[in-house]
């Protein structure tokens, strides 16, 4: 696996898909920029104020004109952080579920070691998550970690650091929530070392936007072409 080296990172910019979250949005905003880092949301077709909540609160925002998902909203981030010279993205939900004074742990994790990419764990203490959510996410974590050759307890979360420079390595073609998976195993084919650290999530009032026959229908077909190819 590539090393990466223990350095100090310069630039870094937080990127936060959202979705009608306008009630939030501008609250996720200052906390992140108070951590010292950038704040980048992708405005993904909502129907009320999160862009003008977002702007409000000093983020840059991308706005789509209509609901592309997820996928597409985190690459267009991606494709901005490139051209905008920073060392490193993290990527956290728009929803609350992500609490923000993680935030330095990914940054330490990633200046202190030699992982490209840091990933939240939540199931080192999964009580509060869903029974549903709990098995679907062990069963595509080791489905993953197959796939990838790493082990990585919670591919499906979606809190994590990626350096720049593993975007510039990898291609990205799904467009939903396969895209998270798709990073993971981007990232070690193209032989980039994944940690893992443990995070906490907030589960409360959000309404997940996941569809589950759908979305599990593309992960399954998504899979399958991730394992044909190898």
């Amino acid at each position: 696996m590539k090393g990466m080296g223990c350095a100090p990172l310069r630039r870094g910019v937080v990127i936060i898909p959202a979705y009608n979250e306008e009630m939030l949005i501008g609250h996720l905003v200052k906390e992140v920029k108070k951590n010292g880092l950038d704040c980048l949301v992708v405005d993904d077709g909502s129907a009320d104020r999160t862009k003008e909540e977002a702007e409000r609160a000093g983020a840059h925002v991308i706005s789509h004109r209509k609901n592309l998902g997820k996928g597409l909203s985190l690459r267009a981030g991606f494709k901005k952080a490139m051209e905008g010279d920073y060392d490193f993205v993290i990527t956290m939900d728009g929803d609350g579920q992500h609490h923000p004074d993680e935030l330095k742990h990914f940054v330490k994790a990633a200046e202190t070691g030699d992982a490209a990419v840091i990933l939240g764990n939540r199931m080192r203490d999964p009580k509060d998550m869903p029974l549903k959510r709990r098995i679907t996410n062990r069963v595509m974590s080791g489905l993953i970690s197959f796939i990838a050759r790493q082990r990585m307890p919670d591919t499906q979360c979606g809190y994590r650091l990626i350096k720049t420079d593993v975007l510039r390595s990898i291609l990205l073609t799904t467009d939903k929530y396969e895209i998270e998976s798709e990073v993971l195993i981007g990232a070690s084919k193209a032989g980039f070392k994944i940690k893992s650290i443990p995070i906490k999530s907030i589960y409360g009032r959000q309404k997940s936007q996941i569809r589950p026959f759908v979305d599990t229908a593309r992960f399954i077909s998504f899979i399958i072409k991730t394992a044909l190819r190898r």
